[in-house]
């Protein structure tokens, strides 16, 4: 069965620029995403209690997305992008999340981004 693209947006109180280097950074990221993140060799390396992963960093556009290809999973579905999104006439940020799971594990991977996005938001202070 193949997995399916789901999208999530979460409204923040902070600056692009701020956001950017969580979302961007090993440092960053191992302040809400994972326990530990390490960066060598153009691989970022995740690592969650007794599990960890490794990505490449596909493509990144400054203070605006990181999109990063997990390097265990084949096909077109082994990626997550995070996108920070600015509205032009409020100014009101958010981060707009883009990942893929199968159709049964989807609300299950929602739960786990809304809790690692409450990590940030707490590490913000936003």
């Amino acid at each position: 069965m193949a997995k399916k693209k789901y999208v999530l947006e979460y409204e923040f109180k902070s600056s692009p620029k701020i956001l950017f280097g969580f979302i961007s950074s090993p440092n960053g990221l191992g302040d809400w995403f994972a326990d530990d993140v390490n960066f060598s060799n153009g691989v970022y390396t995740f690592h969650w209690d007794k599990e960890s992963a490794k990505a490449s960093l596909v493509s990144q556009k400054e203070n605006k997305s990181v999109k990063f290809r997990w390097l265990e999973d084949e096909g077109e579905e082994n990626y997550f992008e995070m996108e920070i999104l600015q509205d032009e006439l409020t100014g009101d940020i958010a981060l707009s999340i883009t990942d893929f799971a199968l159709p049964e594990e989807i609300r299950e991977k929602e739960l786990i981004w809304n809790n690692q996005i409450e990590n940030l938001v707490r590490v913000l202070g936003a």
